[in-house]
């Protein structure tokens, strides 16, 4: 792995901080989780269209900037360290794109991808079902024939971003009677304003509707929002899961930041003699520089055309864990006031570490429980047999 950057590479991070120094809001934004916050984060996804980061790995036709995968993990870090806005796209952006570069049609790249990049089309990922969640292939909400599309019917739970986005992604039993629970899935866009669809948010800690239900009662999707073949979403949805567990959800970027801004806490007030405290914030800085390094060995690996495979698994419970050590610490560090939420003036950090430990708690949960990446790591990596299910 050469840890050395090219000047294009240089060029690109300085032209990131510059445009970010003048762009990035003086003050944070409400909570992309409330219908005020979401709206001024979607209005953040334009700014970024405009400055062309928005989506900085695609072609040039779809809004991006043609850039490497490194030129990206350079972007990502400048963003976190510029405190920039979190990306209320990022379902859009980080999942469905790949997933559509990869398994989707012509059109429906030339469409679906522009929509995107401005920030006017936002995507939940509805997956999740009651009875459905780590354990995916036993979803029941299916897809029903019709007359140039199909049916949609049934419930998906914990859809992240559905209270307040346009449209969604998911996988629906179409073909009924498989020999295996994975087969005969099919992999489908739909409008969250379509009539039969309703949306009833779910609260978070914090009250703050971050995910939805979705009931769904005969609505109708053509053909043209199909992904993939008809039956086979499952080879379509691993393909959406590895982008979920390895790279693109969580950049090294976001974890450097935090981890420079704990140890910036632990500078400005912490009791010296605390060593306890003290070494913890010493192994968050070390897991965060471990898995920035990590990273760039991925993104080596992916340009000598390697894939992420089953390793996504190993990335996904290290993100997962050191993100709720690091706030945790940071928590520990702020005392009773890290408790407050970003309404109360006396918040430190507008509320941020607050709302950063409530969102970590359910990384462990999301993209497949750790548990369920301990299974893969252990059968498909270690070579390992199978537990009881």
């Amino acid at each position: 792995m050469d840890l050395e950057l090219t000047a294009a590479d240089e060029e690109f991070r300085r032209e990131a901080r510059d445009w970010l120094a003048a762009h990035v809001p003086a003050e944070p934004l409400p909570s992309l989780e409330t219908a005020e916050g979401f709206a001024a984060h979607r209005a953040w996804e334009r700014e970024l269209h405009g400055g062309r980061w928005s989506a900085v790995t695609w072609p040039e036709e779809y809004g991006g900037r043609g850039a490497s995968v490194l030129q990206w993990l350079l972007f990502e870090e400048e963003y976190h360290a510029a405190r920039a806005p979190g990306r209320v796209s990022q379902n859009g952006v980080s999942l469905l794109a790949p997933t559509l570069f990869e398994h989707g049609t012509d059109e429906q790249v030339a469409r679906v991808l522009p929509p995107m990049a401005r920030g006017e089309t936002v995507w939940a990922q509805a997956w999740s079902e009651p009875g459905a969640g780590s354990d995916l292939a036993a979803l029941r909400s299916a897809a029903v024939r019709a007359d140039g599309g199909w049916l949609l019917r049934g419930h998906k739970t914990w859809s992240s971003r559905a209270a307040f986005a346009d449209r969604a992604f998911g996988l629906f039993r179409s073909h009924p009677g498989g020999d295996r629970p994975h087969h005969g899935l099919t992999y489908l866009m739909f409008d969250l304003a379509a009539p039969g669809v309703t949306v009833r948010p779910i609260g978070r800690l914090d009250g703050k509707p971050a995910f939805a239900e979705l009931f769904l009662e005969d609505v109708f999707v053509p053909d043209a929002d199909v992904i993939g073949e008809p039956g086979q979403g499952w080879r379509v949805a691993m393909s959406t899961a590895g982008n979920e567990r390895g790279l693109t959800l969580r950049s090294p970027g976001r974890f450097t930041a935090a981890a420079d801004r704990l140890a910036a806490l632990w500078r400005a007030g912490a009791d010296p003699a605390d060593t306890a405290l003290r070494d913890r914030v010493a192994d968050a800085l070390i897991g965060a520089r471990a898995y920035q390094l990590s990273a760039y060995a991925g993104v080596a690996r992916l340009t000598e055309g390697g894939t992420p495979g089953a390793a996504a698994s190993l990335t996904k419970i290290f993100w997962s864990e050191l993100d709720i050590a690091l706030h945790e610490t940071a928590l520990d560090l702020l005392g009773p006031h890290g408790e407050l939420a970003d309404a109360a003036p006396e918040a430190p950090d507008h509320g941020g570490w607050a709302d950063g430990w409530i969102f970590a708690l359910a990384g462990p949960v999301y993209a497949g429980t750790n548990e369920i990446q301990r299974d893969i790591i252990a059968e498909r990596l270690l070579g390992l047999p199978k537990g009881r299910r």
